[in-house]
């Protein structure tokens, strides 16, 4: 197991999650319209998630003997904020961290099964994100 490819990908993670929290902070505040409140809640519990996994990604980070990065700087503002826009954008996001897992996974193979773990159960979490979010984006 390559300790160091490791520590680089869950670095990305760890920003990636980083990002999830001021993004999904961000997007409550921009919401309005009939659906405000239960949307509010919903991107409120996504920035708390997001802070949990980056919290994580970095102990594992530590764990492996890395430093976790703090360059977040990858975070564009669109300054749309209709709802569907923001919707899109966070399926977007949802869809980088399943790839960024996945190759978590990948650079694992076999070697740790408390890694292999960590990132089946983030895929896992990031694909039911992923399967709420088009459902919002669903027409009736």
């Amino acid at each position: 197991m390559d300790n160091n490819k490791i520590i680089d990908k869950l670095a990305e993670i760890f920003d990636l999650e980083l990002s999830g929290v001021i993004r999904y902070t961000h997007y409550s505040l921009m919401i309005f319209g009939a659906n405000r409140l239960p949307l509010v809640d919903f991107f409120k519990a996504q920035a708390t998630e997001s802070l949990s996994h980056a919290n994580l990604a970095g102990e594992h980070i530590t764990g492996l003997g890395g430093h976790p990065p703090l360059n977040i700087n990858n975070i564009k503002e669109t300054f749309k904020h209709d709802i569907s826009e923001i919707l899109n954008e966070t399926l977007s996001h949802e869809k980088k961290a399943i790839k960024t897992y996945y190759d978590l996974l990948e650079l694992i193979d076999g070697k740790s099964l408390y890694l292999e773990e960590y990132a089946r159960s983030m895929i896992g979490q990031e694909e039911l994100h992923v399967m709420e979010v088009e459902k919002m984006l669903k027409k009736n």
